[in-house]
């Protein structure tokens, strides 16, 4: 039976002693007390354990208030404080993962503290109770047992936030276990006999969690079973499930979409004659929006057209409420997960070529230098003259510069404006993942990135900022794609990591995207050009929704909105519903109860799309794992991804993958790992391991079920070190954390 070392209270920390001329304690002192706090103190804590009289309480009040207005500190109650960014004693926490002991790991719902939110380790559930699995909210109490790290205990579970466990089947005598797919749970569940849903050896399965006792293996229930993990065409679901993606859409949406029928010309703009033409991808199936160019006297006239889906999908209907729910399409090698039923997103609402469809469409005017003069919106009636790939565009361009002439000229005036507007212009290569017939993985090769894609990305931003300066200007709502600055902490770590490649960084009050998108270019071409575009893309904030406008840093603009993919995005769908409501383009423009409810929207779509984010990535991960699992003990060039105290984190050159190398496959030595330069030294080798370093390594491991790749050390790089000692037998001694639990949460 586990046991745990009994927790006793933490005593108040020492107060820094101030010199007998000190009438009161400096603005550090009372920081770090806070800081050092097992709990928020009262104010009488404070000035008892700086000895304060009372004439100076009053200066005392003056310093706490100075340090709260100055967000060093905040309330914790009437006459509490506490450091800034430490969690409450009752919070709202989310289970995130599975401990090797089977206890759960959780982290705040509500986080707006600096870097990450920190880790809570949750105590056993009560006898009787079902143990907490990923996805789970509760309503913990919390203690902090050190920096960053908390204990909780569940006071009370949040309705229909159970949770529920995603893994591989295994039958045993007594029925079953589940092998989590999820990377961060290390616990396997155990399946009662009668409670398996006669599920096979090797499937896919949802579980949920059963009354178990509190120590010891938590038993669960199969509640649906997936597939066959051999299926490569499975993979894909096992992100779908684990990120809980709605894969059905209700009976009604289905009915509303079978039922809808073509729009009419009506007083829609006539665009049946403009050569609007579509440009996506190969493989895409819904075309939302299509463009066309032609010069004036003194620039360029430009269209976009969107799908009018605020046609089809009307406020507080069915299929309004489904595309809610999910708030963006999900794309995965094998498959779509679309927001709209497919009688729309590839049949009414997909601007097919010859065939009329309404829109949405903003025709703007650009002079040569690719400033925007004016722009106008309208609501029409489009026939596509052509579906085009991008490979098609740029291969008709380069074979003639008369094909899409004014579409390259619009685009160039475009850039040459992005240009002296200084964007942050990231080159991150994208992998495709390509399946075969019978859906086993055919290859990885990196997406290209042609002028075609650039193209059309300029005519989209440009029409986003129409329909964000239009909502201003009519006075109405305007859900903003925005984009904060990185917060001064990220830009620290930015700069120690630049500073190893002697890059020096602006002090960030004074920096602009332009600053970094030039340290882009200084590096280009260079060994080190991939790690600083992912190191870069490490301290940016992440974009989102808002109702409220900061501004787009990585675009360098103003204002933005999202306004191009109403299929696939709702985001897109408000600002449509807007811009027909200021317009007066039709009785289906934004109701009242939405603009009440944008605040809480954003949120939610904005939680919706990083969870789509990061279905999409595990998906790749564990194809990538796939692809490789027959190459095991093959060596493959790599390049050091990240440093950490646990070992190294390498990308594979010819793939893309990412894997682990744990200290046991470094050499035998006493590694010391530096923070600030993010560097792993061996005492005795003095070799050095940093970030961006070509390396080469054998594949030991490959797990397609969780995606993870482990990966060996082949050699030490060359000019690293010198003659590398090792013990009798060429045993490799690792720097290994302790075992035991409370030590390592503290």
């Amino acid at each position: 039976m586990k046991t745990r070392t009994k927790q006793t209270e933490p005593k108040a920390p020492k107060p820094h002693r101030e010199t007998p001329h000190t009438a009161l304690p400096s603005r550090d002192s009372v920081k770090r007390f806070l800081a050092e706090a097992a709990s928020p103190p009262h104010f009488r804590d404070v000035v008892r354990a700086f000895s304060v009289t009372p004439e100076n309480r009053k200066g005392l009040r003056g310093i706490l208030k100075s340090l709260e207005a100055e967000g060093h500190a905040e309330r914790a109650g009437r006459k509490r404080f506490t450091e800034a960014g430490r969690l409450p004693e009752n919070a709202l926490v989310e289970v995130t993962g599975i401990d090797r002991d089977g206890e759960a790991i959780a982290k705040p719902v509500l986080w707006e503290g600096p870097g990450r939110p920190p880790v809570i380790f949750m105590q056993p559930e009560r006898a009787g109770a079902a143990a907490l699995a990923p996805g789970a909210k509760v309503m913990a109490r919390l203690r902090q047992i050190g920096p960053d790290k908390y204990e909780g205990r569940t006071l009370k579970r949040v309705e229909g936030q159970s949770g529920s466990i995603v893994g591989l089947f295994h039958k045993t005598p007594q029925g079953g276990r589940i092998e989590p797919t999820e990377k961060r749970q290390k616990g396997e569940w155990v399946v009662p006999a009668g409670e398996t849903m006669e599920a096979e050896e090797g499937e896919i399965v949802r579980a949920e969690p059963l009354p178990g006792k509190p120590f010891g293996p938590k038993p669960a229930r199969i509640t649906e079973r997936l597939g066959n993990a051999s299926d490569a065409r499975n993979v894909s679901l096992i992100a779908i499930a684990q990120h809980g993606i709605p894969m059905e859409f209700s009976e009604a949406a289905l009915k509303e979409a079978k039922r809808a029928k073509n729009v009419a010309l009506g007083k829609r703009t006539d665009l049946r004659d403009l050569p609007l033409i579509t440009i996506d991808g190969a493989d895409a199936r819904d075309f939302d929006d299509a463009v066309f160019a032609a010069p004036e006297p003194h620039g360029y006239r430009l269209i976009v057209a969107i799908a009018d889906v605020a046609h089809y999908v009307k406020p507080g209907s069915a299929l309004d409420k489904d595309a809610k729910e999910r708030g963006n399409s999900c794309y995965f090698p094998d498959r779509v997960v679309p927001m709209l039923p497919e009688e729309l997103s590839n049949g009414l609402c997909s601007l097919k070529p010859d065939e009329e469809r309404g829109c949405l469409f903003v025709e703007m005017h650009i002079d040569v230098h690719g400033n925007k003069l004016r722009h106008q919106f309208g609501r029409g009636l489009m026939r596509s003259a052509a579906r085009k790939t991008y490979e098609q565009v740029q291969e008709e361009f380069e074979d003639n510069p008369e094909n899409h002439a004014h579409l390259y000229a619009a685009y160039h005036a475009l850039s040459e404006a992005r240009e002296r507007r200084g964007t942050l212009d990231l080159d991150l290569p994208e992998r495709k993942v390509s399946l075969g017939a019978d859906g086993q993985v055919q290859s990885v090769a990196p997406r290209p990135r042609l002028a075609s894609h650039k193209l059309i990305e300029e005519f989209m931003i440009l029409a986003n900022v129409c329909a964000a300066e239009e909502l201003e200007r009519l006075k109405l709502p305007c859900m903003y794609r925005v984009h904060a600055p990185p917060s001064p902490e990220k830009l620290d770590n930015l700069r120690s990591f630049l500073s190893t490649l002697d890059i020096s960084l602006k002090p960030s009050d004074q920096l602009h995207p332009r600053d970094l998108d030039g340290i882009l270019r200084l590096v280009a071409g260079t060994p080190a050009a991939t790690m600083v575009n992912e190191t870069m893309l490490r301290a940016q904030s992440q974009a989102e929704y808002a109702p409220d406008n900061i501004g787009h840093f990585g675009l360098a603009l103003g204002r933005y909105a999202h306004f191009t993919s109403p299929i696939r995005r709702y985001a897109d769908l408000l600002v449509h519903r807007a811009l027909i409501k200021g317009l007066k383009l039709g009785r289906d423009g934004l109701q009242d109860d939405e603009i009440a409810g944008f605040a809480d929207i954003a949120e939610h779509i904005t939680a919706t799309e990083r969870r789509a984010t990061m279905a999409e990535r595990d998906s790749s991960d564990r194809y990538l794992a796939l692809y490789l699992q027959h190459r095991v003990g093959e060596l493959f060039a790599a390049r050091i991804s990240g440093v950490t105290k646990f070992g190294l984190f390498a990308t594979l050159t010819e793939s893309g993958a990412s894997g682990f190398l744990s200290m046991a496959s470094l050499p035998d030595d006493f590694w010391m790992f530096d923070e600030r330069t993010q560097t792993l030294s061996g005492r005795r080798s003095r070799a050095v391991f940093s970030l961006a370093q070509e390396i080469e390594v054998r594949l030991n491991e490959a797990k397609p079920v969780t995606g993870g790749l482990l990966l060996g050390l082949a050699g030490l790089p060359e000019g690293a070190a010198g003659p590398v000692r090792r013990r009798a037998g060429g045993r490799v001694t690792p720097m290994k954390p302790t075992k035991a639990k409370q030590k390592r949460r503290k």
